[in-house]
């Protein structure tokens, strides 16, 4: 296995400078989006079950494309690659800033999430063999800062647009970086990639596509058709039945697509694991808090994005900080600190009400973001640092893979546990109301008890989808007092003995 040759006393900071900025504008894209969901479900008439798909969408794509960037990635320069992620996500952008109609808009997201499957697992690749062990914190800490300040402005920058302009602007706004930063990539990325013996394994990549994509768009449906239809449970089948052929084709196999002996590392199948479980549970607050705010409080989407900016800045400062913390003390005390907060936290937004102040809820989520911020870099990094160099690009490839596979799936069981009991919230609370009253309502006291109760059950759905989230986090937290400090990258990977004689070059 081959990868881009990089001067390991000196790192190629001018590559990791351009990858950071294509980075940073397809994140601050995502962030963007969050605060934009009610106004888009208002415009084009879509329930949450509908609206959610923007977001799992884009992890379905990102799901179905991420196992193959362990293949592009030694295949393929870092320019070329950089190349077309930008161009792909340029595209995306520009198709959903003259969306109309839902499904264009869809489209367009789907096409970005083209291009951004392949940016972050090479930026985190060039990341991991650019920098020594005993560096990678601090490293990994400064790139959190630049992408954390995404989200820093992100949902602000959202809210003053939606308010001033179409949320199409979003994407208008978007359109014009993009394209310069495609051009600065095209002058300033000048590395070159020697011929690699290693061929696209075609079946593999379509058991991988069919596997994650039937997992994923069976979890994301079951929020408007239930889990027990046929639609659900079926692609659901056929996903965990491909994935189950793709992983024993990929053990089988000398130069597997993905890697799955990777998980012979314990602490990266722990790390896995973890971040896997904490993405599940952090959705819950980037899906549910704008349309508990926006929907339910009537709070403009201006204030709503400034709601969200104490976390996202705090979170962004902490992130050099944890990085520093990390190569002092290890990943575990910073994992299990981090996980109580966000266990705790999680807790209180389930108790939100009509009378829950802003300040409140400025107060709850910077303090989530704060203990966010000290779990998913920490966990990730003591992981990756347990694999050899050669096998970077699969350990990248991988936890992006999982990360979006759980956040979908997080994302689509929060979306149906929300809907299923705000329906049965909603009958409950409608027959309790019409009981009450004494002589035969109008049509006018019909639809408010309608407004009225539909408020109640939406906001009784969102505190139970956040207490779920709650045990969600609680398994993480369990998970992460196994954690334990990986001093330096194993010089071999364990194997199995049809594959022992495989012969595993590491070229950095």
């Amino acid at each position: 296995m081959e990868q881009t040759k990089v001067d390991t006393q000196r790192p190629p900071y001018g590559i990791i400078a351009v990858l950071m900025v294509g980075a940073f504008i397809a994140f601050l894209n995502n962030t963007l989006l969050n605060i934009a969901l009610p106004s888009i479900m208002s415009d084009l008439d879509v329930d949450p079950s509908t609206v959610q798909w923007l977001t799992t969408g884009f992890m379905l794509v990102n799901g179905i494309l991420i196992p193959a960037t362990a293949f592009l990635i030694q295949k393929y320069s870092v320019r070329n690659l950089f190349l077309v992620a930008m161009g792909l996500f340029t595209i995306g952008t520009i198709l959903a800033g003259f969306a109309h109609s839902f499904p264009l808009l869809l489209a367009g997201r789907m096409t970005q999430a083209s291009g951004s499957a392949i940016m972050m697992p090479l930026l985190m690749n060039v990341m991991l063999v650019s920098f020594p062990v005993e560096k990678r914190g601090a490293a990994m800490g400064i790139f959190g800062l630049i992408l954390m300040g995404a989200p820093a402005i992100g949902p602000t920058l959202s809210g003053w647009i939606i308010e001033n302009y179409d949320w199409r602007m979003l994407f208008h706004f978007i359109t014009p970086i993009s394209i310069a930063i495609v051009l600065l990539g095209f002058f300033l990325l000048k590395d070159k990639k020697g011929k690699v013996d290693i061929r696209l394994d075609i079946f593999s990549l379509s058991l991988s596509s069919i596997g994650f994509g039937g997992l994923l768009y069976g979890f994301s449906s079951a929020g408007k058709k239930g889990w027990d239809s046929p639609h659900v449970y079926l692609t659901i089948i056929i996903g965990v039945i491909s994935l189950a052929w793709f992983i024993i084709r990929q053990l089988k196999q000398e130069k597997p697509l993905l890697n799955f002996r990777i998980f012979q590392f314990p602490m990266f199948a722990l790390s896995s694991a973890i971040s896997m479980v904490v993405t599940m549970a952090m959705f819950s607050g980037m899906l549910l808090l704008p349309i508990y705010v926006q929907n339910l409080r009537g709070i403009s989407p201006m204030d709503a994005g400034l709601m969200m900016l104490p976390g996202a800045i705090l979170m962004a400062v902490m992130s050099p900080i944890t990085g520093v913390l990390f190569d002092k003390f290890g990943g575990r005390i910073l994992a299990i600190t981090g996980l109580v907060i966000t266990v705790v936290t999680s807790y209180f937004f389930s108790q939100l009400s009509f009378e829950t102040s802003y300040f409140q809820l400025i107060m709850l989520y910077t303090v989530r973001m704060f203990g966010m911020s000290m779990v998913m870099m920490p966990v990730s990094t003591n992981g990756l640092n347990q694999l050899p160099a050669s096998f970077y690009p699969h350990g990248t490839a991988m936890n992006n893979t999982l990360q979006q596979v759980s956040g979908a799936i997080g994302t689509a069981l929060l979306v149906t546990v929300m809907s299923n009991r705000a329906e049965s919230k909603a009958i409950e609370l409608g027959e309790a109301a019409m009981a009450k009253l004494t002589e035969k309502p109008t049509a006018e006291v019909i639809a408010q008890i309608q407004q009225q109760t539909l408020a109640a059950a939406t906001l009784d759905g969102i505190n139970f989808a956040f207490y779920v989230s709650v045990f969600i986090a609680a398994v993480a937290l369990v998970l992460a007092f196994f954690m334990k400090r990986v001093q330096k990258a194993e010089t071999a990977l364990p194997v199995s003995k049809k594959v022992a004689k495989a012969k595993l070059t590491e070229q950095v």
